[in-house]
């Protein structure tokens, strides 16, 4: 574009020369041309910056990785001056955001509109915006550029894989004592019935009681026995292995990145879902690089609560598996299951485990192999020095299907 000035600018001083030498009316003429379009055009390009807006609108603040976020942006001219073209680029961090675009010319008092969807790739905390809108006269020789700084954030959850089954020999297991208190909420355990009060759920009328007494009956419900489930999460540099990868948008939604951190957040994320989904408390322990700790509950809220820390957890240089495992050993009941999430195949935080099995609590590894990262060890020789300590184990290699590798031990397979 400034070319094409310039371009202009020679020929309008060419002109002038030839007329003050040649003394022609012709070149003089053509010169005053040359200057009304080059006032024109930046006259035109300054209004057609002007009655611009855009609207973006996002149906979601929050994602999750292999699913679509979708964003839908409208341009409107308010103004007289028709805008011939107007190019928008978003400057986004969310990956494999294409939202920029070239909007076709826009009639007086006319709106263009577009959608766009966006597959997640990346869990974490991204900026949409800000936005940069450019336009300019028709012989395209001024440009006028407007910024708009307006951003909102979005939060990408990490997959969640659907499992079949886990832990089958825990999880049958009611484990603890129970607990004579009344709950709010419908849990297995019925303790009896009372009269219908107004606000109780009519999923709560225990209708045989009703007819036999000709007035609505409910029933009363205790909490569960103390069998919380602890997810924690080893993401310690010791535990950290990857192959070299690139995100380029084209993945499948079930991609999940060759990094035994992104392994490890996935695994951890569908174990916290799969007792969710069977309405068991869960809860969720992780260094990521600060101490954060998800206290067990149930529920959908409880989910999100994971799935945000998991969103945002990176790994961290201060503390290793064992270290975790001796500092955290005090918030464990007896009768709670302790998962492990862990790439660390040295033998020093095995006895750590062991420990705390010996204490009560049904602990179950989830070891990622770091062969199939690109590191070393011996996923095996862990998994059986972990059950010689009574600690049930699994194995997950980067690109084997996770539900199948957690739906069995691995020494049952063997």
């Amino acid at each position: 574009m400034a070319d094409r000035r310039i371009t202009i600018y020679l020929l309008l001083i060419g002109c002038l020369l030839f007329g003050v030498f040649t003394g022609r009316p012709f070149f003089f003429n053509l010169a005053w041309l040359l200057g009304l379009m080059l006032l024109a055009a930046l006259v035109w390009s300054w209004f057609a910056g002007r009655w611009l807006r855009i609207n973006r609108q996002t149906r979601s603040r929050r994602g999750q990785v292999g699913r679509l976020l979708d964003e839908q942006f409208t341009v409107t001219n308010s103004g007289l001056i028709p805008k011939l073209w107007v190019e928008i680029r978003d400057f986004s961090t969310l990956p494999a955001h294409a939202a920029s675009r070239v909007v076709p010319a826009l009639l007086p008092f006319r709106a263009y509109s577009w959608t766009v969807h966006t597959r997640c790739m990346v869990r974490g905390e991204f900026t949409l915006g800000p936005i940069t809108l450019t336009t300019g006269d028709p012989f395209g020789l001024f440009q006028t550029t407007r910024h708009i700084a307006a951003t909102t954030r979005v939060l990408i959850y990490p997959m969640t894989v659907p499992l079949v089954s886990f832990v089958p020999a825990l999880g049958s297991l009611s484990g603890g004592d129970a607990r004579r208190q009344r709950a709010p909420y419908v849990t297995t355990n019925a303790s009896g019935i009372r009269q219908y009060a107004p606000g109780d759920s009519l999923s709560r009328v225990h209708w045989k009681s009703s007819a036999r007494q000709d007035r609505l009956m409910v029933k009363e419900f205790e909490l569960d026995p103390m069998a919380d489930t602890w997810v924690l999460v080893d993401l310690s540099a010791r535990s950290f292995t990857e192959r070299p990868y690139t995100i380029s948008g084209t993945e499948e939604p079930e991609f999940i990145p060759p990094s035994s951190e992104e392994y490890a957040v996935v695994v951890a994320s569908s174990v916290a879902q799969y007792f969710l989904d069977k309405e068991r408390t869960a809860g969720l322990l992780i260094y990521a690089p600060q101490r954060t700790l998800v206290a067990p509950e149930r529920g959908y809220r409880q989910q999100n609560r994971i799935l945000e820390t998991l969103a945002m957890a990176k790994r961290q240089d201060a503390l290793t598996l064992r270290e975790v495992l001796a500092l955290e050993d005090q918030h464990f009941s007896r009768g709670d299951t302790l998962v492990i999430v862990t790439a660390d195949m040295n033998t020093d935080w095995v006895g750590a485990a062991q420990l705390v099995a010996r204490r009560g609590l049904r602990v179950a590894a989830i070891l990622l192999d770091p062969v199939s990262f690109g590191g070393e060890g011996d996923v095996n020789a862990m998994s059986l020095s972990l059950a010689a300590g009574g600690v049930v184990s699994y194995i997950v290699r980067n690109g084997e299907p996770i539900s199948a590798a957690l739906a069995v031990p691995s020494l049952w397979v063997r």
